[in-house]
Parts: structure tokens; sequence; C-alpha cells
């Protein structure tokens, strides 16, 4: 069952209908997908990360708050209006985060073992 808001407040315009609850289980954050991609591809450079799924899911986490936050509902929708230098630039911002989050993943990791 779709999660939904209770949006049943009075509305300040009662003559426009407005809907009782909205549909929330569709949002998402558009660069998550695009982030597990890449930090499973990138993962194979990292045998002893690669089967640790807390690890990976710490880097996807690291990553994902380097990125600005792209809500939608549809990724189709997104897609189309996206320009192929968006997607371009996308697809390296986020090379770069998921690359940046295995360093520091691994260097707070190595911290936490020596203290």
């Amino acid at each position: 069952m779709p999660a939904a808001i209770d949006t049943a407040a009075p509305s300040p315009h009662p003559h426009i209908d407005t809907p009782t609850a909205m549909d929330i289980a569709s949002i998402h954050n558009n660069h998550e997908k695009a982030v597990f991609a890449c930090v499973q591809e990138m993962a194979e450079h990292f045998p002893h990360i690669k089967e640790n799924a807390d690890m990976l899911a710490d880097i996807a986490c690291v990553a994902l708050n380097r990125l600005p936050p792209r809500y939608i509902r549809h990724d189709v929708d997104f897609a189309f209006f996206q320009t192929d230098r968006e997607r371009t630039e996308s697809e390296r911002s986020i090379a770069e985060a998921v690359e940046f989050a295995f360093g520091f993943v691994q260097a707070r990791n190595a911290m936490r073992a020596r203290a």
C-alpha cells in the first residue's frame, strides 16, 4: 500500500479541489540507482570490500551525500528532460563522488582499526 500524507487541512482556497492524500511512495532521489550501480562496478577493484555489504552501503551513503539531490517520481521523465551534456556531467559527478567515497570509507575504517 503506498505511503500517504494527509493533506486534509482546510484549504485557503475553498473553491479549488485539493486531494486528501498524496502518494509519496514513487518519489526517490534520481542519483540512487546510478550510485548503487557505480559502487558495485568499482567494488570489483577492491576485493577486500566487494563482499562487505556494510562498507558498500557506507560508500553509497557518502557518495550520495556529495551529490545534489534530484528527487523525481519517474526515471523516464527525468531522462527525457536531461540534455546529453547534463547526462554526461551527472555521470562524471557520480563517478567522482563514488571514487571519493571509496577512499573516505577505507580511510575511516583504517583509523578505527588503529584506535
